[in-house]
C-alpha cells in the first residue's frame, strides 16, 4: 500500500489556494478600479485644481499613484495577514510620497478656505445665488449630522424592538402586519412627495428639521424592522428561555442575551441609516420653503450651480468634507459588517 505524502498534498493545496485567492482579488480590483477612478479623480482635484481649471495630466499623475497603492493595501490583507492598521499606515505614506513626488508642486489648500472663511461660497456665487444667503459649511454640516443621526436613533430602536416583537410573539393580525410591510416597500418613497409635503404642512413641521428626521424614518423603517426580524428568528428560543430559567426577566433576557446576539443587525442598520439620512436630497430639499435651513447635500448642490462658471476646486473640496462622515463610519465599522453571522450558539 502506497503512503500517502500528506506533506505534498498540504502543499499543493496552499498553492491552489493562493491561486485561486490571486485570481480573485485580481478580478476584483480590475472591476473595482472604474469605480474608485473618480473618487480618487475628486480627492486630486480638491488638491489641486486652481482658478483657471484642471490640469488633466495631474490628474492621471496622481491616480498612477493612488491605483497601486490601493492594490497594494488589498494585496497585503489577502495574501498576509498584517495587521489592518500597520498596512494602512504604510500604504497611507507610501501614497503620501508618491503625491509628492509626482505632483507636489500642484498640490495646495486653497480649494479648503470654505472651512475658514464663512462668506466664500456667497462671494463665489453672489449674494443673490440660491434665494437668499449662503449659511457657514459647518452649519450645513451639523444639521446634516442632526438630522441622519436623530433619524438613525429613531430607526434602529423602532426597528429592534418591532423586530423582536414580530419575532417572538403570535398576534392577531401578524400576517396582515407583514404584507403590509412589504406592500409599503413596493412604493418609491418619491410618489408620496406630495401627500407627505401636506401631512407635514398641516402638522406645522413645514420648515423644520423635525419634519424629515420624521420622514426619513418612516420611510426605512418598514425595511429595517425586516431585516431585525430576520436577526431575531436566527436567534435561538432556547437561548432566552435558558437565560429566564436562571431567574431574568424577559426584558433582562432581552437586553443581556438576545440583543448582543443580534448586535450584526443593529450596526448594519445603523450603518445604512445614517448613510440614507446623510445622503438625502429630496425630502430635506422639498421640506422647506426658502432657506430656513440647510444641510449638506442642498448646500453642494448649490456650490455646484452657476451660470458664470462653476469652480471645480470648490466643488470637489466640498464633496471630500461631504462623504467624509460616511467613509469614517464605515471604517469603523467594516470589521462588524463584513462578519455578519445570523443566530447564535447554544451554551
Amino acid at each position: 500500500m502506497t503512503a500517502i505524502d500528506w506533506t505534498a498534498l498540504a502543499r499543493r493545496s496552499r498553492r491552489r489556494r493562493s491561486w485561486s485567492t490571486g485570481v480573485l482579488v485580481g478580478f476584483l480590483s480590475l472591476v473595482s478600479i472604474p469605480v474608485l477612478l473618480p473618487f480618487f479623480w475628486m480627492l486630486v482635484i480638491s488638491f489641486s485644481a486652481r482658478t483657471g481649471g484642471v490640469d488633466s495630466a495631474v490628474l492621471w499623475r496622481a491616480c498612477a499613484v493612488l491605483v497601486p497603492v490601493t492594490a497594494a493595501y488589498v494585496a497585503l490583507h489577502a495574501f498576509r495577514p498584517w495587521p489592518r492598521s500597520y498596512s494602512a499606515v504604510a500604504c497611507l505614506l507610501a501614497a503620501g510620497l508618491g503625491l509628492w513626488g509626482m505632483v507636489g508642486d500642484d498640490l495646495h489648500l486653497y480649494n479648503y478656505r470654505f472651512l475658514v472663511t464663512p462668506n466664500l461660497i456667497e462671494e463665489l456665487h453672489g449674494a443673490a445665488t440660491a434665494g437668499g444667503q449662503f449659511p457657514w459649511v459647518w452649519t450645513a454640516l451639523g444639521n446634516s449630522l442632526l438630522v441622519a443621526s436623530a433619524s438613525t436613533l429613531l430607526k434602529v430602536t423602532v426597528a429592534t424592538l418591532a423586530g423582536y416583537y414580530i419575532s417572538r410573539y403570535q398576534f392577531r393580525g401578524r400576517a396582515g402586519f407583514l404584507q403590509g410591510l412589504l406592500i409599503l416597500e413596493v412604493f418609491h418613497p418619491w410618489m408620496l412627495a406630495i401627500p407627505i409635503f401636506l401631512v407635514i404642512y398641516w402638522v406645522g413641521l413645514l420648515n423644520t428639521l423635525s419634519g424629515p428626521i420624521l420622514v426619513l424614518t418612516a420611510i426605512d423603517l418598514p425595511f429595517f424592522i425586516f431585516i431585525m426580524k430576520g436577526f431575531f428568528d436566527g436567534v435561538p428560543w432556547d437561548i432566552e428561555m435558558s437565560a429566564m430559567t436562571d431567574g431574568a426577566t424577559r426584558r433582562q433576557a432581552f437586553y443581556r442575551v438576545v440583543l448582543p446576539q443580534a448586535r450584526a443587525g443593529i450596526i448594519a442598520i445603523t450603518v445604512l441609516g445614517f448613510i440614507k439620512g446623510w445622503e438625502e436630497y429630496v425630502f430635506v430639499t422639498g421640506l422647506r420653503t426658502g432657506n430656513s435651513y440647510w444641510v449638506m447635500s442642498t448646500y453642494l448642490y448649490y456650490v455646484a450651480e452657476d451660470v458664470m462658471g462653476v469652480d471645480y476646486g470648490v466643488v470637489a473640496a466640498v464633496a471630500v468634507i461631504y462623504i467624509l462622515p460616511s467613509l469614517i463610519l464605515y471604517l469603523f465599522t467594516q470589521k462588524y459588517l463584513t462578519q455578519m453571522t445570523m443566530g447564535g450558539v447554544k451554551g
